[in-house]
């Protein structure tokens, strides 16, 4: 490898705003939670209901990591016992509309893409043909 190649790498790590995002989003809990948020505030029970499966500890990672990216918004209201609501800010608003695309895309071809894993996996069990390259 060149130092040249070194540097690209490096450049795409630190600073490629698209892999940022993606890193951050390529969770499926931050999706979840970005879809249940959508329009509406949620409290911290609430949010739990709404993301299935989510363990409360994940749940609060995920939750502290949008909002250090400035995703979230978490407000502590004074009350016995304390109510924590969480809701998008105006920076996540604008992500809201293409990751609930993604999400339907995603409902609507799971279908198929398990057809197509199947079908790869019966491929990839037979014996392979000399000379393939796979």
């Amino acid at each position: 490898m060149s130092p040249r190649d070194t540097e690209v790498t490096d450049q795409v790590t630190d600073v490629c705003p698209v892999r940022d995002l993606l890193d951050r989003i390529g969770s499926k809990w931050t999706v979840q939670v970005i879809e249940a948020l959508a329009g509406r505030t949620l409290r911290f029970t609430e949010l739990e209901r709404a993301v299935d499966g989510v363990s409360r500890r994940v749940l609060v990672r995920t939750l502290r990591a949008l909002e250090r990216d400035g995703l979230l918004r978490r407000t502590v209201h004074p009350t016995v016992p304390v109510t924590v609501e969480y809701a998008l800010t105006p920076l996540a608003a604008g992500l809201g509309g293409p990751l609930t695309a993604l999400a339907d895309w995603a409902r609507t071809h799971r279908a198929d893409m398990v057809s197509a894993r199947r079908a790869y996996d019966a491929a990839a069990a037979r014996p392979a043909l000399s000379g393939d390259p796979a």
